[in-house]
């Protein structure tokens, strides 16, 4: 987060709201697929209406027609896939940034296929990927100014009012101003407890009382002591069975 922070030149309660209201907070799915949101519109954009016939729901010129979040957004993506790898994976938005793939000359990569395989691989990659968006786009001025309406434009799109996404960052900002800051390492642990199947209650950096059920639990799987507490021989045992 502080490389983030240097490299943008923005204070860490700006950073933090962008990621707590662009993916709530995690970049990945509890089955530990990078989260994405499929755009039939872009793909439309994209492959020029081809399969505007044989698949409407996929290629179509209005935004919108999501379905459920999560995990119903890859079955979409793979039937993209079939018609157009290539296009399918322009037409994502990837993991903690909702960076879209097209953009993926403008954050750092070669090819898609590369962005892609760095969005799998970590939230860290996902992180740079978003930084590399801001910077490319020149948006670091609209945080570092708590201008959030011209932020979330340029971010979000024209639409962004249809979410409210200036309002949401505003929010988040002035909660991280008065502070705390969320942990990094609670946050973690979250994420953890969620591969596991632990339900911690989201992944926010903040040590709840669903947090705190769901490390007990884990701890009692472990034969831990069952303190609730995220000792550091419970972090670790944590991040063991989590990511082997």
């Amino acid at each position: 987060m502080t490389e983030a922070t240097s490299a943008l030149d923005v204070s860490l309660p700006a950073l933090w709201a962008v990621m707590t209201v662009e993916t709530k907070g995690c970049g990945f799915l509890p089955d530990r697929r990078p989260l994405i949101l499929f755009e039939r519109h872009v793909f439309r954009r994209i492959t020029k209406g081809r399969f505007d016939g044989e698949a409407a729901d996929l290629s179509n010129p209005a935004p919108g027609g999501y379905g459920a979040a999560g995990a119903y957004q890859y079955d979409r993506l793979d039937r993209a896939l079939k018609l157009d790898r290539t296009a399918a994976l322009q037409s994502c938005s990837w993991g903690l940034g909702q960076v879209m793939g097209f953009n993926y000359p403008k954050v750092g990569f070669g090819e898609v296929e590369a962005m892609v395989t760095a969005m799998l691989d970590s939230e860290d990659n996902q992180l740079q990927a978003m930084v590399g968006f801001v910077k490319s786009f020149q948006l670091a001025r609209f945080l570092a100014n708590s201008d959030w309406t011209s932020f979330a434009l340029h971010y979000n799109g024209p639409d962004f009012q249809k979410n409210r996404y200036d309002w949401k960052l505003s929010q988040a900002y002035a909660r991280y101003v008065a502070g705390p800051l969320p942990s990094l390492r609670v946050r973690a642990a979250q994420l953890y407890l969620t591969y596991l199947g632990l339900a911690p209650g989201g992944v926010d950096g903040w040590f709840g009382q669903r947090t705190q059920r769901a490390t007990i639990a884990f701890q009692k799987r472990q034969g831990l002591p069952q303190t609730g507490a995220l000792t550091n021989e419970t972090f670790v045992s944590l991040e063991t069975a989590a990511l082997g």
